[in-house]
């Protein structure tokens, strides 16, 4: 059974909005401090996490698709009203953590480009993120979609740019594809590269976006057709931040190994600059730009759907983007490091995937919500092990921290 070109570009850009939440500044924080203070060592967690994703998505996506209703949705329908407020306040909690990266991200690359304060930055990156907003909804959402495909492009552009002044080494990457850890820092990194690259909003958003692409009153055939296409989608975008991301860790790895300053981005930018040149520094800088833009706006979208699902109730885009943008005014007013925060918000994220995903397995492989759509055993078989490794490693970082 084939896909059309034309049956194709109707299911195209879900994905790709997802794919925004995989390469959020965060990425850059948690990547860039795993390459240069570990080299190589932690590339696996990156391969790993990024197959985790696709997976993910695909059974977020295929939920939406089958269902007609969204992760959200159907945990608010089943839930009882105190169980659906505590469970919107931690994916409330995940995404104003996941939106104080995204924002310090564009706060961060607008005082390196432009030496702006980072108060500045943040109050412009939030502004500009609200612009980008003006253009999701469901009349709309291709128009957000290639505005957010055109930023991945950006992004991808701007954060591999250094691979090509100084490749990484061939026998250190197949190196790091070997699982294992270096002490309790190497785990911390490994949550937060993790809880960077399997995103909790992310989950929740994809299984509401395919629903502007495919309404639930087609027969079987068109059903296996967007279903394929589905999958072509997530592969594409999610490769892409693949790539991206084992990129961010492999320019590190290459060329700023030991260096001391790439504790921060604005260090590790310094340290791109002198190692691999201006122009690279720029281009980086570009690239984190687009990058907190484009997932902040992703965010906040998220942040809007898991409300409605799990509330049943919507507030304007405009309150909702300035009582998110709140939390990094606040840490920037305080002076706190703000590459610090980043890899402490991804870590936190890490915790909040199993919330996500718990929910999103049972569901997809349940018959009563999905009928003969629901997973294989073995696909749910691999589910629960992706649950119990992300649970393990979530554990192991509690213990390492405290």
């Amino acid at each position: 059974m084939t896909l059309h070109n034309s049956q194709l570009a109707r299911v195209i850009g879900p994905a790709f909005i997802a794919a925004v939440a995989y390469v959020d500044p965060g990425n850059v924080a948690a990547n860039i401090s795993a390459g240069a203070q570990f080299g190589y060592l932690l590339v696996w967690v990156l391969v790993l996490s990024n197959l985790m994703a696709m997976l993910i998505q695909y059974q977020s996506a295929k939920l939406g698709i089958i269902t007609g209703k969204s992760l959200p949705q159907l945990l608010g329908d089943r839930l009882s009203k105190p169980a659906r407020l505590g469970f919107w306040l931690q994916a409330e909690l995940i995404v104003i953590a996941t939106d104080l990266a995204e924002v310090i991200g564009g706060a961060i690359a607008l005082n390196l480009l432009f030496d702006l304060p980072l108060i500045w930055g943040a109050i412009i990156t939030g502004a500009v993120s609200m612009v980008i907003l003006l253009f999701q909804g469901t009349t709309k959402h291709r128009a957000f979609e290639s505005t957010i495909i055109g930023l991945l492009a950006i992004i991808s552009i701007g954060f591999l740019a250094g691979l090509l002044i100084n490749p990484p080494d061939p026998a250190g990457v197949a190196a790091g594809l070997i699982p294992r850890f270096d002490g309790p820092e190497t785990v911390v990194l490994a949550a937060s590269m993790l809880g960077a690259t399997v995103m909790p909003h992310a989950i929740y958003l994809h299984s509401s976006l395919v629903k502007h692409h495919f309404h639930k009153d087609h027969n079987i055939d068109e059903i296996t057709r967007v279903l394929k296409g589905t999958r072509k989608d997530i592969f594409i975008a999610l490769a892409i931040a693949g790539i991206v991301n084992i990129g961010l860790l492999l320019v590190a790895a290459s060329s700023l190994f030991g260096v001391e300053s790439t504790g921060s981005i604005a260090g590790a930018h310094q340290a791109i600059v002198d190692h691999l040149g201006p122009i690279i520094g720029v281009f980086f800088a570009i690239g984190l730009l687009a990058s907190g833009l484009a997932s902040t706006s992703v965010g906040a979208y998220a942040g809007s759907e898991i409300m409605a699902g799990l509330l049943h109730a919507r507030i304007p885009v405009a309150i909702r983007r300035i009582i998110t943008v709140i939390p990094a005014l606040v840490i920037i007013g305080a002076g706190v490091e703000p590459s610090r925060v980043l890899v402490i918000s991804q870590a936190l994220l890490s915790i909040g995937i199993p919330f996500a995903i718990i929910p999103l397995f049972r569901y997809a492989g349940s018959r009563e919500v999905m009928g003969v759509y629901a997973s294989k055993s073995w696909v749910q078989v691999v589910c629960w092990l992706i649950a119990a490794v992300i649970v393990a490693l979530n554990v192991a970082l509690v213990l390492s921290t405290f």
